[in-house]
């Protein structure tokens, strides 16, 4: 692609993010391209593309199976909302780079020559381990909000520490993160929660004042955050974002986890995970203690390896992890794969069947029969209509 580029008598360089990855040895997630191309003439010498901000000079171009951001080198006019540019001026590549966040993030790569270009110091930052703002820190952040949560995203994964006048400068602007879309805050959470680093994370947060601004009507006071930071430091590194979301929802009582997650446009799937964890997570802390069909019930749940994983966290903090992971996988282990979830053995036939009228009756028995069958009291059909039958006359008052 960039060699297209080249060919065409067009400047093509890597930039941003996949350049400070390849730098410090690591594999790019992506792979962007800056040229002095404009958009119509990166759609004219590459094919297939996408126009996804073409005002702001970005085409998306396919390349090897994957689609690569192509952009236009630009500066930028004055940002109205916190972040988009009211205009682009397309120009050079160190005009390109003056107007991007963080230094480690404004460096490119010229493929051709096997040389790095670097107009903003990015490289001695990488090598001094540190997150440094372009320029202002103060105009950074007020052009894109976003950069605030970036800006501890990169400290925290990285292990780099923030240059001193862009940490007073998040300091001094976090409510700015009070306007920023939900739906970008909460990528953003989500990939620190996703990752190993999600603790040191949480602390920068916490450090600048960034926390109350996540989302509307919060509060943190110092034992919740002590109480969300070490558990966040106890969950596996492989934890999925749901796992640290439930982490850094600790103490809050299910109706205002779910506006959390409502506030922040979490799917239907990942509220309704978050919300089953903060209702089960203690289940597994006495693993021997918990009846069988209790056990069995969570062990049928989607979500049960992330229960496990909450389990062993809440395991480390109360120092048995060793001893009570071990019992937990001892049950697990006892339990066949298809004892987990069978058929039932009676269903609501069998009711209709004994003129039994719907209505609540009908789960209050078929809950009971069901789990008495979890529960492995019950090892035939006959026995299941049996028991029905006594729970039957119960319901009525019989003997």
């Amino acid at each position: 692609m960039a060699r297209l580029l080249r060919e065409a008598g067009h400047e093509a360089l890597l930039a941003g993010g996949c350049v400070r990855d390849l730098l410090l040895g690591l594999e790019p997630a992506d792979y962007d391209v800056a040229t002095d191309a404009t958009p119509d003439r990166v759609c004219a010498l590459l094919r297939p593309t996408r126009l996804v901000g073409a005002q702001f000079g970005v085409v998306l171009a396919r390349s090897l199976g994957r689609w690569v951001e192509v952009a236009t080198f630009r500066s930028d006019g004055c940002y109205l909302d916190g972040r988009h540019p009211s205009s682009v001026t397309f120009g050079d590549a160190q005009a390109d780079a003056n107007r991007r966040d963080f230094t480690i993030n404004g460096m490119f790569y010229d493929p051709q020559r096997g040389v790095v270009i670097d107009f903003v110091g990015g490289q001695a930052d990488l090598c001094a381990r540190v997150i440094r703002a372009i320029g202002d820190p103060r105009a950074r952040f007020s052009e894109d909000h976003l950069r605030l949560l970036r800006a501890v995203r990169f400290a925290a994964r990285l292990d780099f520490a923030l240059d001193p006048p862009t940490a007073a400068a998040m300091t001094e602007q976090a409510s700015l993160l009070a306007r920023v879309a939900a739906e970008r805050v909460r990528d953003e959470l989500e990939r620190m929660l996703a990752h190993d680093s999600r603790r040191p994370a949480f602390a920068l947060m916490a450090e600048h004042g960034l926390l109350p601004h996540l989302w509307p009507g919060t509060s943190w006071s110092a034992p919740r955050i002590r109480e969300v930071e070490a558990l966040l430091a106890a969950l596996p590194a492989d934890a999925p974002a749901e796992v640290g979301l439930r982490a850094l929802l600790l103490g809050r009582e299910p109706p205002e986890i779910e506006r959390i997650c409502r506030d922040l446009t979490c799917s239907n799937e990942q509220r309704e995970t978050v919300l089953w964890l903060a209702a089960h997570e203690g289940d597994l802390d006495e693993p021997d203690a918990l009846p069988l069909a209790a056990l069995k019930r969570l062990m049928a749940h989607a979500a049960f390896p992330l229960l496990r994983q909450l389990a062993g966290a809440r395991a480390r903090l109360a120092q048995a992890h060793d001893a009570r992971m071990r019992r937990l996988d001892a049950r697990l282990a006892a339990i066949r794969a298809d004892a987990v979830a069978p058929p039932p053995l009676v269903s609501g036939v069998d009711l209709q069947e004994r003129g039994v009228a719907p209505g609540p009756v009908y789960k209050r028995v078929l809950d009971a029969v069901y789990t008495a069958q979890l529960d492995e009291r019950l090892s035939s059909r006959d026995e299941a209509l049996a028991l029905l039958d006594r729970l039957l006359a119960a319901e009525r008052g019989g003997p």
